[in-house]
């Protein structure tokens, strides 16, 4: 909850607690090995094969074993966990992928898919993010996630097939965008979105109506289908843009295609 205090710092609007920010990590050389402590001995090991020349393995010659650390950490959403793979995963803006056939464009984000249970996944600046349906469970999910992502880092392919769609740039301030516009996407860049990717989740702005003062956003990663995404929505985005720009009546978020599908499932429920 890293992002969201700091977004909320002026009152405990958040329910959640710091108690259960665990820190795993995952050791890649012959065994997957993760542990909730991460200064204690790891408990877990799973067995695991790969012959890429940079998965860490037992060097004959050299004598030594050099590892590829994952280190994940959860979010306010139970359902979403974020992998640190200790290198760069986005150089600019974010990536999310709502479903299978939106990730064919990058090969990690389709190997992540192709593990049953996944249900969305997001690239952060240096994380990644991976949903879970609900019957998922992360015991045996989490040894699968970190065998894709040491594969991916391995194999040397690119993030993104197609360079060119690889992060749309929504808060760019444009010529024809007004004062308030502008002033609108630069808290969203520089105040609110560091907030949000750091609960493992972003925001992306989707427009502005000045006839009614209401700014359209889209929740993405951990915060799409967060049972708080309403309350962040709410008391810490809408609060900070109507303190700042006065034009600004109320903030409302925009669904894509799952999310809705996802609501009305749930009100059939």
């Amino acid at each position: 909850m890293r992002g969201l205090v700091r977004l909320l710092k002026r009152g405990q609007i958040l329910g959640f607690s710091k108690q259960n920010n665990h820190c795993f990590i995952f050791a890649a050389s012959r065994t997957v090995s993760f542990s909730s402590n991460p200064f204690t001995s790891l408990s877990k090991s799973f067995p695991v094969s790969s012959s890429s020349s940079q998965s860490t393995i037992w060097n004959p010659f050299q004598g030594q074993r050099r590892t590829m650390f994952i280190q994940t950490q959860p979010t306010p959403n139970p359902a979403s966990l974020m992998f640190y793979p200790g290198k760069p995963v986005m150089e600019v803006g974010s990536a999310d992928f709502p479903n299978a056939r939106t990730a064919m464009n990058s090969p990690l984000a389709r190997a992540l898919y192709g593990i049953d249970g996944i249900t969305r996944v997001f690239y952060g600046s240096d994380f990644i993010t991976v949903t879970k349906s609900e019957d998922g469970s992360w015991d045996f999910l989490k040894p699968e996630i970190f065998a894709a992502i040491m594969d991916f880092y391995s194999s040397g392919q690119p993030l993104f097939l197609d360079s060119e769609t690889a992060a749309a740039k929504d808060t760019a301030i444009h010529e024809d965008d007004s004062e308030i516009v502008a002033m609108i996407k630069e808290l969203l860049e520089t105040r609110i979105r560091p907030a949000v990717q750091d609960d493992g989740g972003d925001i992306v702005y989707r427009g502005f109506d000045p006839e009614t003062g209401i700014v359209k956003l889209q929740m993405q990663g951990a915060c799409s289908g967060c049972p708080s995404s309403s309350v962040t929505l709410k008391s810490g985005i809408e609060n900070m843009l109507m303190h700042y720009v006065p034009e600004v009546k109320a903030v409302e978020q925009e669904l894509d295609a799952e999310d809705e599908d996802a609501t009305v499932a749930g009100q059939m429920d």
